[in-house]
């Protein structure tokens, strides 16, 4: 435990932990492009990867809305939570202790902790029931059938609850207030009035979060009749269904290691697979795949590919077909799908595709567990191997049906399946390629086909919205903006808090106009005596302005700038500030000239007042052209 000793403490304790690119990848599929990562910014409704983040900055920052900040700006923004709430919840998960007064209420702070707790000794209990209870010996048969050994049992915490009604809750209300066992959906109010356990006469498959805490449970049914067959606990302050995967905790490291991960649609899919050595498979708790769990799996595979192992029967289709469309959804804005093979075996050096789903396809009427255990794990991994693309797999799918299409009217009924296939290639040569296949296998006229095709595209075809114009912002506005920033973005360089006495002296005391830089600019002044470099410097710029989102992007935007004066030596940083604030005062004089002869205008028909404004506008375009 760090004792930090001021609140700011704190925060900049917090801020060497957060990496960004791991943070915002919780929220964001990244893409890596040159030093940087580029994603779909969440802050507004991007089509195209807008947000730019950057590892040595430690930065994001949005081209399209503007949003930008440092890792904790982003959680703050995306959590829409108060600043304070946020960095308690970090301070407690880095293992920092903040000063007395900054700490939250006991019970607050506790509620969630407590919720963990209770759960990791649940399984515990659950494990300890299958060994000793006396009807678990139902429970250790049908793993058995299973072929789960007793190493599988340990390795995933697999448990038994008891048939009785407080089994749990006897042994853990000694140690948990009846609220947290509730709210860790460990047990459920009875219908007079006690507390009953919400599992009971049920095998338990204990659910990890990806950092190893226990946070749910899936039951699973033993007795003939009994329903549901699965019961799984409810969301809470600790499990979102929508955004956990089950076995990914002990799946990430492989899935890295191969760069590439497997969904199942079970728990003992996922259990049979990692038990055979299949370490890179993964399945939703009892939900349709979301696009939260695709973006939690994109922090673990770069080249973003993805195994689909469903069952085979008609619903394990179905489920695949969904899942593909939630992947494709997720990914397709950062470039294209991959949709045909160059070779079974793909380089992924330059990054070529958003991503790559395949679909793993035993025979028809095993899922993977079954077919894992039956014909064993070496027969499975040829089957990845040999996985086909999504594309192929549906269009393979549909084309079985091909021999059941005799009519005329059956035979545009599948092709029409087939064409909505198709219709998502965007490559015309590969996809006339596919027509030719299609329009021979289910003989009918390859142009037909084609017209079909190109009248579905036509009909699915979105407008591009036009961007919006602020014609309110000049020109000359919009330089003076940016030349303010280029002078106050060299105190962010790598050099300039060194730099900072002889380029305050160059700086004129009024070259900043703009009311928020100047509150940045005096901020820096703050500040400078503090730090010992800029790193340290656009930290406490980013903390002192944490809940003002208009500074926040301010600062982003010097952080930003900075970059173009960081190969300067000292001379030539000093020629760019002078070239700034010569370019700066051009345009403050112009712009006044501009007022003047406005005024002038107006006052012609005053003889004295229009000379007077007439010589200050003259001696205003003589300092503007250097005229003498």
């Amino acid at each position: 435990m760090v004792v930090a000793s001021s609140f700011e403490e704190a925060i900049s304790l917090i801020k060497d932990r957060l990496d960004i690119v791991d943070t915002i990848s919780q929220y964001v599929v990244l893409k890596k492009s040159g030093a940087n990562y580029w994603g779909i910014c969440p802050f507004h409704q991007d089509k195209h990867p807008s947000m730019s983040v950057s590892p040595s900055k430690g930065i994001y920052k949005c081209f399209s809305c503007g949003a930008g900040g440092d890792a904790l700006n982003f959680l703050v923004k995306i959590q829409n939570r108060p600043y304070k709430e946020v960095i308690f919840e970090l301070a407690e998960k880095f293992g920092i202790e903040l000063p007395k007064k900054m700490n939250p209420s006991q019970e607050t702070k506790t509620l969630r902790d407590n919720m963990l707790k209770a759960c990791e000794q649940a399984a515990l209990f659950y494990n300890t029931q299958l060994k000793t209870d006396k009807d678990a010996s139902k429970a250790m048969t049908y793993l058995k059938k299973r072929n789960t050994s007793d190493e599988i049992i340990k390795e995933f915490t697999l448990g038994w609850a008891p048939n009785k009604y407080d089994a749990l809750y006897n042994e853990l209300k000694k140690d948990f207030k009846d609220e947290v066992l509730e709210k860790a959906g460990l047990i459920l109010k009875s219908n007079k009035g006690g507390w009953i356990d919400r599992f009971r006469n049920r095998i338990i498959i204990p659910i990890q979060n990806e950092n190893g805490d226990y946070i749910a449970f899936g039951a699973r049914a033993v007795d003939e009749g009994q329903n549901p067959k699965y019961l799984n606990s409810s969301d809470s302050m600790i499990y979102n269904k929508s955004k956990t995967l089950f076995g990914l905790y002990t799946a990430k490291d492989t899935i890295k290691d191969e760069d590439a991960v497997i969904i199942m649609e079970g728990y003992f899919d996922v259990i049979s697979a990692q038990a055979h050595g299949i370490k890179n498979a993964v399945a939703s708790c009892g939900t349709a795949l979301t696009a939260e769990h695709i973006k939690l799996l994109s922090r673990y595979t770069k080249s973003r590919k993805i195994y689909l192992s469903f069952d085979t029967d008609s619903a394990g289709v179905n489920a695949t077909k969904r899942g593909g469309e939630v992947i494709k959804e997720t990914f397709s804005a950062l470039g294209n799908i991959k949709q045909f093979d160059e070779s079974h075996i793909s380089a992924y050096a330059d990054n070529k595709y958003s991503c790559e789903i395949r679909v793993i396809s035993p025979p028809q009427g095993k899922d993977p567990d079954e077919f894992i255990r039956t014909m064993g794990a070496d027969v499975f991994k040829t089957y990845i191997q040999e996985a086909p693309l999504l594309i192929d797999f549906l269009l393979n799918n549909v084309l079985k049906e091909r021999n059941n299409a005799n009519t005329p009217q059956e035979k545009s009924e599948l092709a029409g399946k087939v064409i909505e296939i198709l219709s998502d290639i965007n490559n015309k040569i590969i996809q006339t390629e596919y027509v030719k296949m299609v329009a021979s296998v289910l003989d009918v006229n390859e142009n037909a086909i084609l017209k079909e095709l190109k009248k579905s595209e036509n009909n699915y075809a979105q407008p591009v919205p036009s961007k919006p114009q602020n014609n309110s912002v000049t020109k000359s506005s919009q330089f003076e903006e940016k030349a303010q920033k280029n002078l106050l973005s060299v105190f962010l360089t790598v050099g300039g808090t060194k730099n900072y006495k002889k380029l305050t002296e160059i700086l004129p005391n009024d070259i900043i106009r703009d009311e928020k830089l100047i509150i940045v600019k005096n901020t820096i002044d703050k500040f400078i005596d503090t730090v010992n470099n800029v790193r340290e410097l656009s930290k406490k710029l980013y903390t002192e302005f944490i809940e003002d989102d208009d500074i926040t992007k301010i600062i982003t935007d010097l952080v930003d700038m900075s970059e173009a004066f960081n190969d300067l030596d000292a001379e030539e940083l000093e020629q760019a500030v002078r070239e700034n604030i010569y370019r700066l005062n051009k345009c403050y004089t112009e712009k006044n000239a501009e007022l003047l002869r406005q005024q002038y205008k107006k006052v012609n028909n005053d003889d004295m007042e229009a000379l007077r404004l007439q010589m200050q506008l003259r001696d205003e375009i003589k300092l503007r052209t250097g005229d003498k």
